[in-house]
């Protein structure tokens, strides 16, 4: 087998099996024990992170940062990454910024020249548009990470109803919407799902009281229709095709609309009564192109609202 080759096979192998002993792979490649030390060494000058232990135990292990082998991308398939990356220089957050930084960085420089230079024009001819929001969520990795790991996070959440208190959380996901990263997650305090806004979450931490995660294998949720609704109350409404689009934008409100053909649509769900205060803020942004038919709460609270507007620019 060709050295290349070899190095290529041994750096998947290594990555494969995260601990391994040194005649392991001389006997699975077929090759000496002195060949298998100079190609690991190899591998860790090429940057894999290997560490040796010594004794009858010892052996070789990946450290967890691992780096994988080489991939082969078409010109057309490495711009298309690279503008995947560079779309999410708007947030101000991410679960990985240091590495999605780093890996924009890696797919231009390794590029050649022509292709940096159409990267290049492209930047001034196209972007993905996200409003820039300055509360900073310092704690999308660890929510993230717990979230796949199932794990039980105790966070510091700052509400505008409660002010700051500490909660036992699972997350389940987080997502990011119009600039504001979400995270649904089962609430222990309020035993069912909650969706919150993490630049909201102070501090998180894992959890050390003993308490057990749920099974939430099967849990696929994404957005607000997670949140189960407090104190519910019959929200319907009628869409203009304008409203539609213009609802269409707001991704936790899918679930809860229904588009006919001609284009129009309707609202028909149960929400929770305290957050009346935001529905009413966002009908009255979509103005003529919805009617509100129900609940009779929220047309109280848009009148009064308007009423105030009204009287400010008297």
């Amino acid at each position: 087998m060709p050295k290349s080759k070899r190095l290529m096979e041994l750096m998947m192998t290594v990555n494969r099996k995260r601990r391994f002993k040194v005649q392991e792979l001389a006997d699975e490649f077929g090759v000496s024990t002195r060949t298998i030390l100079r190609d690991l060494q190899e591998l860790s000058e090429l940057g894999v992170p290997l560490y040796s232990e010594v004794g009858p135990h010892g052996g070789y292990q990946v450290l967890r940062e691992r780096v994988l082998p080489p991939i082969a991308f078409t010109e057309e398939e490495a711009v298309a990454m690279f503008f995947a990356v560079h779309a999410l220089r708007h947030y101000s957050s991410l679960p990985f910024e240091a590495e999605s930084a780093s890996a924009l960085s890696k797919f231009y420089l390794h590029m050649p020249g022509d292709v940096r230079d159409r990267i290049d024009g492209m930047k001034d001819r196209v972007d993905f548009i996200t409003p820039t929001r300055r509360g900073d969520a310092p704690c999308l990795a660890i929510l993230l990470d717990a979230a796949v790991r199932r794990k039980v996070l105790v966070v510091e959440y700052e509400s505008k109803e409660e002010g700051m208190d500490s909660r036992r959380i699972q997350p389940v996901c987080i997502y990011a919407n119009n600039g504001f990263w979400y995270c649904t997650a089962y609430c222990f305090l309020r035993q069912g799902f909650r969706v919150f806004r993490c630049d909201r979450i102070r501090e998180a931490a894992y959890d050390e009281s003993g308490t057990e995660p749920l099974d939430l294998g099967d849990v696929r949720l994404s957005r607000r229709e997670a949140a189960e609704p407090r104190e519910p109350v019959r929200l319907r409404a009628e869409l203009s095709r304008s409203g539609v689009q213009r609802c269409e934008a707001e991704l936790w409100l899918a679930p809860m609309m229904h588009v006919r053909e001609d284009g129009s649509g309707a609202i028909d769900a149960d929400v929770s009564r305290g957050d009346i205060p935001f529905y009413t803020e966002f009908f009255i942004g979509l103005g003529d192109e919805a009617v509100l038919k129900e609940p009779a709460e929220l047309k109280d609270a848009i009148r009064r609202r308007l009423s105030e507007l009204l009287a400010r620019y008297q």
